[in-house]
């Protein structure tokens, strides 16, 4: 039986994470005032910071994929020999991804499809693709695989230092009490994902600070993955050197960094700095 794993554009992975592991991907849509562009088909990651990053940049918003994208992209993978689909979307308390999958799932009612909800964003919905998709690899059936998912994603930690909450605080993703107290004092704000909800973990005063504090936090417990994300111009080689030096044993089996892609970077803005890892087995965050 051959599993086909599907994600959407949330989940930040590379053109070339997506061709390794044969993964499909459905695009969000990142608009510029008026201007939507599918991401990251039609917007990379370095067009998409340029943009943000200029002088009179005008609003910057995301939109759900439709249920329709799915449902193509779902009849697609079927089409390519897939006997069943596990789908591992945005959570669903920051976007309304996974109802539209949700959606094209049940205009599919005779087709086995798995919808994933990660409860996490950017890598923490990327490491569990990924490793779904090592499970089809091996010839895990979907229901196994779709199970294995959402109890790893109990395991995912995200820890990102932040210039300011404002970028969070225009798309909605926090109050705009919560952004002002992140504004107090010049402070730059530590995030979190906690059960799909964005939270502030900490304020430290300065970004050395912030960046020492988030690698304590990243480095509190033995992990198995640790995927380093920013967004320009964070200093990343240096945050790396620090993290992994810190890290407990046993070392963990993988290490990346990644630029926040279109879809994230909307809502983190410029200058974040952190980390998702995925905590070693039997540790739940």
């Amino acid at each position: 039986m051959t599993v086909a794993l599907v994600t959407d554009s949330g989940s930040d992975l590379t053109p070339e994470t997506i061709s390794r592991y044969h993964i499909s991907q459905v695009p969000l849509t990142v608009s510029f005032g008026g201007t939507g562009f599918l991401s990251p088909d039609e917007l990379t990651p370095e067009e998409f910071w340029r943009r943000l990053i200029e002088p009179g940049c005008p609003p910057v918003h995301t939109a759900a994929p439709s249920a329709g994208q799915f449902k193509i992209a779902f009849e697609r993978a079927f089409a390519e020999g897939a006997d069943s689909i596990v789908y591992v979307g945005l959570s669903d308390t920051l976007s309304a991804t996974i109802r539209s999958a949700q959606m094209a799932k049940e205009m599919l009612p005779d087709r086995e499809i798995y919808i994933v909800d990660s409860r996490t964003a950017c890598l923490g919905i990327g490491l569990l693709v990924m490793r779904g998709a090592e499970m089809a690899s091996a010839g895990v059936a979907a229901a196994e695989i779709a199970a294995r998912l959402t109890e790893d994603a109990r395991s995912i930690d995200l820890y990102v230092a932040l210039d300011s909450l404002e970028f969070l605080r225009k798309g909605g993703r926090i109050s705009a009490a919560q952004a002002a107290l992140g504004g107090l004092l010049s402070v730059k704000p530590i995030i979190t994902v906690n059960e799909g909800v964005v939270e502030l973990a900490d304020k430290p005063r300065t970004r050395s600070k912030a960046r020492d504090r988030v690698i304590e936090l990243l480095t509190a417990r033995p992990v198995r993955e640790v995927h380093i994300l920013y967004s320009p111009p964070a200093p990343v080689a240096e945050f790396r050197e620090e993290l992994v030096a810190r890290l407990l044993a046993p070392a963990p089996t993988l290490v990346t960094a990644q630029v926040i892609g279109p879809v994230i970077g909307t809502h983190i803005g410029p200058g974040a700095l952190g980390a998702v890892v995925l905590l070693e087995a039997g540790q739940t965050r």
